[in-house]
């Protein structure tokens, strides 16, 4: 059983049988095409096989445009179009949807079993049944590949237990005796702590619910990573770490796509075991959900992050309670948010790591609807609260922000660079960079990961 929940998706033998069976299952297509074609047309094959496979892929084109509109523009899923790939992934499985219904409607009008003698009827209802099931494994081959190919663009689920969320749901609640002692005082400076001998290799993962006293917000749990130095005696007053994922999402994000242990793990391996206390924390209260990070209509998610998680952190964990020490962060959505909270409550988090930012919070392609839905058509009170109207109107002097941005991913490289210039006229320490080879997937996030940890570490004194 462990073997399977540690397969790999997203490369080695569960992507050679996905191109096996893709592949497998195209020629097969290809190959009715021709059959079918060939029968009732004089065309010659090979122009009979491309006039039929052009026509699927036009459909399947059609039906893809209008779902993709349906989802941006007519009932908002995401707030922009989803990457290129995605979509040429998408339009395979269609195709192969369009010629599998073919297939089937043709297998089966040529079946008439009422004009089949006794003696034949059977055969020809095996016969039928059998070229079904060969579009229907086609079909799922073309379906699979499509799927690892999409799956592995985002970098979301790189193992079957990641996809089934087994490893996820073996977090431990977070135990008393990893919470802070109520009345004591914060750990020792940085500055002053030495490594014992005796620090783990690595840290470790907990979740933990966090109330909304203040907000009312109902968050789904959080997850917090512990490095090394947590467990030395006395503890450090170890930096904050606030992290968002994407929307739609989870916070499990962070530890599958983000692969946040072990990038925290090796941060700490490198800095004596010291690394921050990471809190990855739910603004948006369901998956689909998206609250904008504001107090709007929607929900009061601004005071949850700024102030019912900032006062949880602080009761339950030993951390440095130094403003300068803390940080948002997060990708995609949870860049954007991430760039609210260091804009909007600059006394609260002191730097940010914004991955993927949006220009701007966002419900829909169509500004107006976010507004609408949010402020109920008040412009000014959604824009007054938005990254770059704060940073027009104010001064972030001794704050910092690191950008990243996938190098394959032209509409969020653009609001990087417009984002991080407005960033350094408003007086932030700006570090701004690609990710090779990535697109807007959690590859940047991940990846990107480790600098914007070394950006935080000159910020925070950290030592190598």
């Amino acid at each position: 059983m462990d073997f399977i929940e540690e397969l790999r998706l997203v490369d080695g033998p569960v992507l050679w049988i996905a191109w096996a069976a893709g592949t497998a299952g195209l020629l097969y297509f290809l190959w009715q095409c021709s059959h079918f074609r060939a029968r009732e047309t004089a065309a010659p094959r090979w122009l009979a096989v491309l006039l039929a496979f052009a026509a699927a892929v036009l459909a399947a084109s059609a039906l893809l445009a209008a779902g993709h509109w349906l989802l941006i523009y007519a009932v908002p899923v995401v707030p922009g179009e989803l990457p290129g790939e995605v979509l040429a992934w998408s339009l395979a499985a269609l195709t192969a949807l369009l010629l599998c219904i073919v297939q089937l409607w043709r297998t089966w009008r040529r079946t008439d079993l009422r004009r089949t003698g006794a003696g034949t009827r059977h055969a020809v209802r095996t016969a039928a049944v059998r070229k079904s099931a060969a579009s229907t494994g086609a079909l799922l081959g073309v379906v699979l590949l499509s799927a690892v190919q999409i799956n592995g663009y985002f970098g979301l689920n790189h193992t079957v237990s990641d996809l089934t969320g087994t490893a996820v749901a073996r977090i431990q609640p977070l135990e008393d005796g990893l919470k802070r002692t109520p009345g004591a005082a914060s750990g020792v400076r940085l500055s002053g702590w030495r490594p014992p001998a005796d620090l783990p290799d690595g840290g470790v993962l907990r979740r933990a619910g966090i109330p909304g006293t203040s907000s009312g917000f109902e968050s789904r749990e959080a997850y917090i990573y512990l490095p090394p130095a947590y467990f030395a005696t006395p503890r450090p007053a170890l930096p904050v770490l606030v992290l968002f994922a994407g929307q739609p999402g989870s916070p499990a994000d962070w530890l599958t796509g983000g692969a946040l242990r072990s990038r925290m793990d090796r941060y700490a391996a490198a800095h004596h075991g010291v690394a921050p206390v990471v809190v990855v924390v739910d603004p948006n209260g369901s998956a689909t959900g998206n609250t904008l990070c504001m107090d709007s209509m929607i929900a009061r998610a601004d005071t949850f992050l700024a102030a019912d998680v900032p006062a949880w952190i602080k009761q339950t964990l030993d951390v440095d309670p130094d403003p300068t020490r803390w940080a948002a962060g997060g990708f995609s959505f949870g860049a954007t948010c991430a760039m609210q909270m260091v804009t909007r409550h600059p006394e609260i988090y002191g730097s940010a790591l914004a991955f993927s930012s949006e220009r701007e919070p966002a419900l829909a392609k169509e500004r107006e609807k976010t507004i609408a839905a949010a402020f109920g058509g008040d412009t000014e009170a959604f824009e007054s609260q938005t990254p770059l109207r704060l940073m027009t109107d104010r001064r972030f002097q001794g704050h910092g922000i690191y950008f990243g941005a996938g190098e394959r991913d032209p509409e969020f490289i653009a609001n990087m660079e417009q984002l991080s210039g407005a960033a350094r006229a408003a007086g932030f320490t700006v570090e701004a960079r690609l990710v090779p080879g990535a697109g807007h997937s959690w590859e940047t996030g991940s990846k990107g990961l480790p600098s914007g940890l070394d950006f935080l570490a000159a910020r925070w004194g950290v030592q190598q």
